[in-house]
């Protein structure tokens, strides 16, 4: 092994001696805890959830207290209509200071509130929809590079597997060499193929790194380059799905579908709020005020005032201009959500059918690429037995190598094709957090 693949090798054992076993529910549970997309969303559920209120709605009375100053400063004359005699007066100053509460109150508007306040409840659903869908989305994207993960870790031991069959292959190609039963040409050839199997096999280290680094985002680690090691050996495939009880399922509990039936419903609530104002309205009000006076001239010097004030307030709205117009728009919404509605039902029905015949084709593959993988093992076993008798040429011997090879990267990427397949039936149907269990 040359200095610069030694020095990688024994690096790279030290770290993997040293690093932690995580289980895919490990890696799902720290990021649920700590990805930035999650508490994002979390975070703008909590703005809705305040938001609905019937407060926020205009539903419960308002309370204002209020106080003020008003001061003047003013001449005059004052002409006596009898006998003409002018009375002067300068710099008269006036103060009065004053203090109120009052409270008002919307009792009926139509039903105005009502609909208001279904819409917050509404658009509270959908803060939870929404975070739900973040969640959902975490779990799909972090089990696929969970098992891509474990993927580039079966590609990297095989591999490895395939450069100690190259260097076995030059030890016995250079000891044959030695006594005079091998070329120089056979031996240049051993070490061609050694050296590139080795080079790919190092090379594989780049896509162990950026597999592991795409984990460590999703997880929100703050050391991206934090080494770890993943507890599945292979990529485990779930038992056969049933294509009615997804279908089933996906019409009951998909998250996107439940989002847009909301919008309807968010539509048909404002079209409430609109009708509202065919309706009468009613508002009370009430205030208690003090006020305190100060003349600056006559033969009062000051005046109090105190009490209750109170009222109420009955009207209906007899004419708007934009009243027909807002009606006929928001009539015009609840068809285009309706629209959306299944317009959304049946994307997801195409992808289920899309996925589900990628999901059965790649089911069919994994059971060829199986007994490829089974035949191709047989044939290696039976060329290693040739090669070591002299029965076999090294092209012969290399070409046999490299169709078990072959064999078990096309297996790999069949097993790693159908849990796609799989992870997105799940996510489609409302499942993919079974993975959480």
């Amino acid at each position: 092994m040359k200095p610069v693949a030694a020095i990688i090798f024994l690096s790279a054992a030290a770290l993997q001696a040293n690093a932690q076993t995580m289980t895919l529910k490990e890696c799902i549970d720290l990021g649920l805890e700590n990805n930035y997309q999650i508490r994002i969303a979390k975070t703008n559920e909590a703005v809705s959830a305040n938001n609905d209120s019937w407060g926020n709605a205009g539903g419960l009375p308002s309370v204002d207290l209020s106080a003020g100053y008003n001061g003047s400063l003013y001449s005059r004359d004052t002409e006596d209509r009898a006998t003409g005699a002018v009375t002067g007066q300068r710099n008269v100053f006036d103060q009065t200071l004053s203090a109120s509460a009052g409270a008002s109150w919307t009792v009926f508007n139509g039903f105005k509130i009502q609909a208001a306040r279904q819409r917050l409840s509404e658009l509270h659903s959908q803060g939870e929809l929404r975070t739900r869908i973040a969640i959902e989305d975490f779990v799909a994207n972090m089990v696929s590079e969970y098992f891509n993960y474990v993927r580039q870790c079966i590609r990297k031991n095989n591999l490895d597997y395939a450069v100690s069959l190259s260097r076995e292959r030059l030890r016995i190609v250079h000891e044959r060499y030695v006594i005079g039963d091998n070329s120089r040409l056979d031996l240049q050839q051993a070490q061609v193929y050694f050296n590139a199997d080795s080079a790919r096999s190092l090379k594989q280290n780049e896509a162990l790194a950026t597999a592991r680094i795409r984990i460590n985002k999703l997880m929100s680690e703050p050391d991206l380059n934090r080494w770890f090691m993943v507890s599945d050996t292979a990529i485990s495939l779930l038992p056969r799905l049933d294509y009615e009880t997804l279908e089933a399922d996906m019409l009951e509990s998909n998250l996107s579908l439940m989002n847009a039936g909301s919008n309807s419903r968010i539509a048909q609530q404002d079209l409430r709020s609109v009708n509202s104002r065919n309706y009468p309205y009613l508002r009370l009000n009430a205030s208690y005020g003090y006020s305190h006076n100060i003349y600056g001239s006559g033969t009062t010097s000051s005046r109090d005032n105190w009490g209750p004030d109170f009222g109420a307030t009955i009207g209906i709205n007899l004419l708007d201009g934009k009243h027909r117009i807002e009606r006929q728009n928001a009539r015009l919404n609840i068809m285009e959500a309706e629209l959306d509605r299944q317009s959304v039902e049946q994307t997801l029905r195409a992808n289920l059918a899309d996925l589900w015949q990628s999901y059965n084709n790649n089911l069919h593959l994994l059971e060829m690429e199986i007994q490829n993988v089974r035949t191709a093992s047989e044939t290696h076993e039976i060329a290693c037995e040739r090669y070591l008798i002299g029965d076999l040429s090294g092209l012969e011997m290399r070409e046999a190598q490299k169709s078990l090879l072959d064999a078990e990267e096309s297996l790999l990427e069949a097993e790693y094709n159908t849990k796609l397949c799989e992870i997105s039936l799940l996510q489609i149907s409302g499942h993919v957090l079974d993975y959480t269990r």
